[in-house]
């Protein structure tokens, strides 16, 4: 899984800090709401041309990791 992390960066000049996927400016939380929101991997990747699967798949990663360690440092 770490390969797949790199995929995700954060830098203070990109979208205020947040994490975003490498060379784009579409964060992970953009990428979350999408999918919440019912849109499929398949319509996320039509409307962002930037994106590919393993994007996609590196925003599920990074989000359960972090969501991990929220949950294992209580």
């Amino acid at each position: 899984m770490p390969d797949i992390l790199e995929r995700i960066v954060i830098n203070p000049a990109v979208r205020s800090g947040k994490p975003v996927v490498r060379g784009t400016r579409i964060t992970v939380s953009d990428v979350l709401e999408y999918l919440a929101g019912g849109m499929t991997p398949d319509e996320i990747l039509a409307d962002f041309p930037d994106l590919n699967a393993e994007d996609i798949r590196a925003v599920l990663a990074f989000a359960a990791q972090r969501e991990h360690r929220l949950f294992s440092v209580s």
